[in-house]
């Protein structure tokens, strides 16, 4: 009788890693965008841990990525100035950054965008992008140290404040640049960005002009973190395991995208990170949501909040809560009735078209004024 081959493994960690990847793998090839090769589809079995391999990704998808059937695609880009780069920072990590500028005048703003959890600024932020910049702001993006093209182990956040310190260099350098010192500069952060925005903002009370967060992540949704027990037992295991991936997560883009056909969409953010949290990634954020919860009085800048009220991703009634407690002398708070969390990329057109006037009517408005000191 022929014997069935078993594999052993060191620690029952290894084959909990195993089975994840082989559920990965498995998931890729169910994956099939059309009009797009079998080669490129093998592009995506790659382990995307590391950033070289992410960026070979990126290099493979990007025109297939800005040509999808999207709004945020159909904003014309000619001109605009895009320029992509790569630079090692303060911390020797070599951090990938975009900017887009309108070609004939000098912008009005400098916008500075800080990207949700898992995300990059090479795909939907390319169309944001684009809108604000033909819109005649100066828009600047960076991918956080382990997220995009950035270098690091993908998805892994071992400290949240190193993720505000870096995103502090690299805006600081793009205030500095005499062609965007004088202008006025805004934080823009989305979902887990509003909490790097409003981190930055509580470390450089002064520096900004102001901030648009949309959906931030000031509380993740209660029905997204695990039950208390859970909790505590993954803290314990994140300190022997940090980069483990063993955190319960739904589905974000059924939880994020309200609209079914750019829920489909939301496949070909193919550098995007989307297994299970890795552990110590999980702590930090629980540990920064309830850190800014507990700050909400001391946010002082001037501030737009837009946010759906049918978000489950991330609270809707804390943002009320920041409104009501910032003590902000210039605040508005726009909610967005039966909008999820996905305001500017998983709406029904109109809705992403009216947040969109939303935000130009503010930056407009706050433009003229005078820059922080």
């Amino acid at each position: 009788m022929a014997l069935k081959s078993v594999k052993l493994y060191a620690n029952p960690f290894e084959a909990t890693l195993q089975r994840l990847r082989e559920k990965k793998r498995v998931m890729a090839a169910a994956l099939k965008f059309d009009g797009v090769s079998e080669d490129l589809h093998k592009i995506l079995d790659a382990n995307m841990d590391q950033a070289p391999a992410r960026r070979r990704v990126r290099e493979s998808f990007k025109d297939i990525q800005l040509n999808i059937d999207h709004i945020l695609f159909k904003t014309p880009y000619s001109g605009l100035k895009m320029k992509e780069s790569y630079e090692v920072n303060s911390r020797g990590l070599e951090i990938f950054s975009k900017s887009w500028l309108p070609e004939a005048s000098q912008p009005k703003a400098v916008v500075c965008f800080c990207h949700g959890y898992g995300d990059t600024c090479t795909f939907f932020v390319e169309g944001i992008a684009r809108k604000l910049a033909s819109a005649g702001y100066g828009f600047f993006a960076m991918d956080y140290p382990g997220f995009g093209l950035s270098e690091g182990l993908h998805g892994f956040i071992p400290s949240f404040d190193s993720i505000i310190d870096d995103v502090i260099e690299h805006y600081s350098k793009v205030k500095e640049n005499p062609e965007f010192r004088s202008l006025p500069s805004f934080l823009f952060g989305e979902s887990m960005g509003g909490a790097v925005a409003l981190k930055v903002h509580l470390k450089q009370p002064n520096a900004w002009s102001g901030a648009i967060l949309v959906a931030p992540m000031c509380k993740i949704a209660d029905d997204m973190v695990p039950p208390w027990l859970v909790q505590q037992m993954l803290i314990g295991v994140a300190y022997i395991l940090p980069k483990l991936k063993l955190v319960p997560q739904k589905d974000l883009a059924e939880a994020a995208f309200r609209d079914l056909e750019k829920r489909k969409l939301a496949a070909y953010n193919v550098i995007a990170y989307k297994d299970k949290p890795r552990l110590q990634t999980a702590v930090e954020l629980l540990r920064t949501t309830q850190e800014i919860e507990h700050k909400l009085e001391k946010v002082s800048l001037p501030l737009l909040i837009l946010h759906g009220e049918a978000d489950i991703v991330t609270d809707p009634s804390v943002s009320k809560a920041l409104y009501e407690k910032a003590r902000s002398a210039d605040k508005k708070i726009m909610l967005y009735k039966d909008a999820y969390h996905s305001l500017l990329e998983g709406e029904p057109d109109e809705m992403i078209i009216r947040v969109f006037n939303d935000m130009f009517s503010w930056l407009e408005e706050h433009s003229v004024k005078t820059t922080p000191s």
